[in-house]
């Protein structure tokens, strides 16, 4: 959660101003961090979860431990901030159903499963 605050630092949030920090634990022990980076262009923006799996995999990562979210207005730190319906897919395109999700801030969390946050969930094995 740490780690998630400080990558939450990098958000490029100019207009929503919503500030959102991803740390994302390999199996083989490395973190990737990621941020939300916001554009002009609206939907050629990227969230911090995508961010920090884009940066794992784009260096030959595949299997994944954890994933921890710190989200909230410029000055604020939400106790919540769940990943979008995009980066929920993405992040089952590349977990299990048990894979741990952890919410809040670094004082206060709470721990998901990819499968409580995207049940009847659709991904490379229903191919």
């Amino acid at each position: 959660m740490d780690l998630a605050q400080k990558a939450r630092e990098n958000s490029y949030s100019p207009y929503s101003h919503f500030r959102v920090g991803a740390a994302l634990l390999a199996k083989s022990g490395k973190v990737y961090l990621g941020c939300n980076i916001e554009n002009a262009a609206y939907p050629a923006g990227i969230c911090a979860e995508r961010t920090a799996f884009f940066k794992a995999v784009s260096e030959g990562e595949r299997e994944f431990v954890m994933l921890a979210l710190v989200g909230g207005r410029e000055g604020e730190t939400s106790d919540f901030c769940a990943p979008c319906g995009i980066c929920r897919q993405v992040i089952s395109e590349f977990c299990e159903k048990d894979f741990k999700i952890l919410l809040g801030n670094p004082q206060k969390f709470a721990t998901y499963t990819l499968e409580s946050l995207l049940p009847l969930s659709f991904g490379p094995k229903d191919l």
